[in-house]
């Protein structure tokens, strides 16, 4: 994993500690989180975080003498305006000496949109959040304990996976919608999606991308939840081999308009294909083809393409289903 590349678009916000507990490489979530810039939390000492808040302090010294990961749930930081934020904090300790600290904030005093959210949800978001951490830390565990690089780059895979679901937990916490965008590769997204399945089942992937194409301004882990989605409906299907595809597509029709530059992404599968009765409400929540299924897959799937002012279609027969993502480049037009 490119530690670089990848701490900076980590949604959780997260810093390292060193055995002063002074603050090192806060990431932008964290900075977003307090209101503070790097230059102001680089440097910090833990206690500037919470005033008056021996437990924090105590914490830490938990973490680095007993090597075992240590919570503090719904505990204040304090932020640039003066007051505090509501976090649940994770203090897990490196290998390399210190202690990684991470801060998942809770809801806020409730907003209308988060109102409209059931208590039941909530409930299952905040509760589903410690037992992340506690795999995350065991799988930065494995990855420092283990030789095999075959095992740390699931380990890693595993880490990563956590993250992004903290971050699914903390948007219905806090009942926002909103999508960071930023410069997305989406081969990168398409590598980690098959990494995902490939983990889970034994499937043939193959690959047949565009290397030219240049990167979409999109929130990465929300396609990734799409694609992924899209990929395990395939293999529930009954598919064991799947095409993963991307092109370029120029005057591509997306809903009522067209756009001058679009990416297509492809997901291929050789499963049984959509039943016909499910033709015309496939993308509606509860609607689902297993007697298992939640129904919610497709149609997040497509609330997620609209996120990104793209389309999803889907042509099927037995054998062959092709699911198509449609992301535009540019501005629409006529």
């Amino acid at each position: 994993m490119d530690t670089a590349t990848f701490w900076p678009q980590l949604s959780t916000a997260a810093a390292w500690l060193d055995g002063q507990q002074l603050l090192h490489a806060p990431n932008p979530a964290l900075c977003e989180l307090l209101g503070l810039g790097e230059r102001r939390l680089e440097g910090m000492t833990l206690a500037a975080l919470a005033p008056e808040r021996a437990e924090l302090a105590e914490a830490f010294r938990r973490a680095l003498q007993q090597q075992r990961v240590v919570q503090l749930r719904d505990f204040p930081l304090a932020n640039a305006a003066g007051g505090t934020v509501a976090v649940d904090l994770t203090l897990s300790p490196l290998a390399a000496g210190g202690v990684l600290l991470e801060a998942h904030a809770l809801a806020a005093a409730a907003p209308e949109s988060t109102a409209q959210l059931s208590e039941s949800l909530r409930g299952f978001a905040h509760e589903v959040k410690n037992p992340l951490a506690g795999l995350r830390g065991a799988a930065q565990l494995i990855a420092r304990r283990v030789g095999d690089e075959g095992v740390k780059e699931l380990a890693g895979l595993i880490i990563a996976e956590a993250d992004r679901l903290a971050a699914l937990a903390n948007r219905l916490l806090q009942g926002s919608a909103d999508t960071r965008f930023a410069a997305v590769n989406i081969h990168e997204v398409l590598e980690r999606v098959a990494a995902l399945l490939a983990s889970q089942d034994a499937v043939s992937i193959a690959r047949d991308f565009d290397p030219s194409l240049p990167p979409l301004a999109g929130d990465a882990d929300r396609l990734t939840q799409l694609l992924l989605n899209l990929g395990r409906n395939a293999l529930e299907a009954g598919a064991d081999r799947l095409l993963l595809r991307t092109r370029a597509e120029h005057a591509a029709r997306i809903q009522d308009r067209i756009v001058r530059l679009a990416l297509r992404v492809d997901v291929i599968d050789n499963g049984a294909g959509v039943a016909p009765a499910l033709a015309d409400t496939l993308f509606l929540p509860m609607v689902s083809g297993r007697a298992d299924g939640s129904g919610l897959g497709l149609a997040l799937s497509r609330e997620i393409a609209a996120e990104h002012q793209g389309a999803l279609n889907y042509r099927s027969r037995p054998g062959e289903t092709v699911f198509s993502l449609i992301l535009p480049y540019g501005d629409a037009h006529g």
